[in-house]
Parts: structure tokens; C-alpha cells; sequence
């Protein structure tokens, strides 16, 4: 690939930074799900390391709280026996008004080689990545409502894992997607993998008609909207990035967009259940869904280490 714009890649269209799924090309994507796939062995081993970043630096800065991307991450790094620092936000500098670019380079200034950044504003990693040496790479675990890539990528390879082609399926995202980093990077990714058909589905306070534009059909009726689905991805309700009420309440919603078993038969009877979590069960999704047949959410956990591990080795592998 010649000279390119994109900022996630070097000049030969190597992944160096991974901060969005939004123009990942399509062979990029593929080559991380790959590697994924090689490192979910991994798990069943007795010693469950490799040595791919033995000598490297991570260091893990969530600016937002976090527990199954922050394990994961950690987990991951460890597995690829990265030397692994963890920051306590609340406690660091930057609690304290440290801007986040003194922070990163105080942290640069430790010799980091790979930056893992959560962060609540939408473009904070992009902008860490502008700012740091050639040498040095940084991964978004999630900022504002923008993206959240390794998620998507996860979802991609539990989809895939279960699918296989993606040109036949049809694929509901249901939820708060206004509010959804994992909704955006998810139809981002989707769409890139050539998925048959993209739905969200939610109401239309939640739901807006403009996601149209990234691709996708919209439907503020949820059994319509999964009707013939093979892939439902559940998303929570983010209340804490609501303003306003825009649900009358978590009971009305359940009643309108919850997912339940008489509600899931809708879809295609081999279809999987998905969620990025955490899980509100009795609001987004009844108990008897998250724990029945069709649902893959603890695969995505598992899953997640290995596209996570995958990520961090192909970012530390290519220079800018």
C-alpha cells in the first residue's frame, strides 16, 4: 500500500497504532483475526506465556473505570511476556491537573513502548498517538462514544468463529447504540468484512435514523428488527453518558427491547447472542438468554484475550 493518511498505519500499510476500525483495511482486520486464532491455544497451556514482547513496556491507562477491557489487556501483555504497568488514575498526576500530554511523556520518559488508553473523550488516543515517538505505539481501549476497536475486533472473531463467511449474515445491533463506542466500531467492521446485512435496532431516541448513513438499517421494533437475524449483539443502556430522560424508565424498556426467549425465536434458530457487557440482565436481556444455548458472551471473554494479545504483538512488531 502507498503513502497513506491513515495514522493507525506506517508507510507499507502496517498496523502501528490500532485506534479505530473506521478505515482498518479489510486485509489488516483479517490478519489480526488470524493471529488471534493462533494465540487461543494459548489459554490450554500449561504455561500460558510466549515471548513476543519479552523486553517491551505496557503500560495500561484507563481514564475511565474498566474491569473486563483493563483484565484482558493486562492478561494479555502478560501472556506475551511484556513487562506490564497498570496506572491508577485516580491516584496519578493527571488527578492532579497533569495535562494528558505531560503525562505521556513523563511515561515516554520511562522508556513505554506500548500505550493502552482509555479515555472518556473521543479522540484522546488519536491525539497520544501524534505525540509520541516513532518507535512507540498506542492502542484505543475505548474513548467516548467514538470507538472501541479491540471490542469490535473480538466481536468479529466470535462472529467468524461461529459463521465463518460473513457475506451471508445478517447482523442486529440492539440498544443504546447512540451511546455506543462498540456499536460504531462494530458496523465499521462489518461492513469492511463484507457482512450481508447491519441493523440497529432500539428506540428512536437511541436509535437515530442517521446511523443509515454509516450503512446499516434501522428498526425501532425489535422483533422486526431481529426477525431472520443470525447475529444479535446486545448493548447495555449507558446511563452515565445520558443526558436527560430519553427512556421512561429501565422497566418500559425491558418490556419493549428486552431480549427473551419467546422474543429471540425471531431470529434464525441457529442465531448466536452476543454482548460486550457489563450485562444488565432484566433490562437489556433476560437471564434465560445470557445463560441459554445460543448466547457466545463468555466466548467473547476468552476470545477477547487472544484478539487482545494479537493487537499489542502486530502494533510491536511494524515501525512507523
Amino acid at each position: 500500500m502507498p503513502n497513506t493518511p491513515n495514522p493507525q498505519l506506517n508507510k507499507n500499510g502496517e498496523l502501528i497504532h490500532l485506534l479505530s476500525t473506521e478505515g482498518l483495511p479489510r486485509e489488516v482486520i483479517t490478519h489480526i483475526l488470524d493471529t488471534a486464532s493462533q494465540f487461543v491455544s494459548v489459554n490450554d497451556r500449561e504455561v500460558k506465556k510466549v515471548p513476543l514482547l519479552r523486553g517491551k513496556s505496557v503500560f495500561n491507562l484507563f481514564f475511565e473505570n474498566s474491569t473486563r477491557t483493563r483484565t484482558t489487556f493486562d492478561i494479555a501483555a502478560t501472556r506475551l511476556s511484556a513487562d506490564v504497568y497498570t496506572l491508577d488514575i485516580a491516584r496519578s498526576s493527571t488527578a492532579k491537573g497533569e495535562s494528558l500530554l505531560d503525562t505521556i511523556a513523563n511515561l515516554s520518559a520511562m522508556a513505554a513502548d506500548i500505550f493502552v488508553v482509555r479515555h472518556g473523550e473521543s479522540g484522546a488516543p488519536y491525539l497520544v498517538a501524534q505525540h509520541v515517538a516513532p518507535h512507540v505505539h498506542v492502542v484505543n481501549a475505548g474513548d467516548g462514544r467514538h470507538a472501541h476497536p479491540t471490542q469490535a475486533l473480538l466481536d468479529m472473531y466470535t462472529i467468524r468463529h461461529y459463521k465463518k463467511d460473513f457475506s451471508s449474515l445478517t447482523v442486529a445491533i440492539v440498544g443504546d447504540v447512540l451511546h455506543s463506542r462498540v456499536a460504531r466500531s462494530d458496523i465499521h467492521a462489518l461492513k469492511t468484512l463484507g457482512a450481508g446485512e447491519v441493523r440497529v435496532v432500539g428506540p428512536r431516541t437511541l436509535a437515530p435514523a442517521d446511523f443509515a448513513a454509516m450503512g446499516a438499517r434501522v428498526f425501532h421494533d425489535l422483533e422486526e428488527g431481529i426477525r431472520d437475524c443470525d447475529v444479535i449483539i446486545m448493548l447495555r443502556l449507558q446511563n452515565e453518558r445520558m443526558s436527560g430522560a430519553l427512556l421512561p424508565s429501565s422497566q418500559e424498556y425491558f418490556r419493549r427491547f428486552g431480549l427473551t426467549p419467546e422474543r429471540l425465536r425471531r431470529a434464525r434458530p441457529d442465531a448466536i447472542v452476543m454482548h460486550p457487557g457489563p450485562i444488565n440482565r432484566g433490562v437489556e436481556i433476560d437471564s434465560a438468554v445470557v445463560d441459554g444455548g445460543q448466547s457466545v458472551i463468555l466466548p467473547q471473554v476468552t476470545f477477547g484475550i487472544a484478539v487482545r494479545m494479537a493487537a499489542l504483538s502486530i502494533v510491536a512488531g511494524n515501525a512507523a
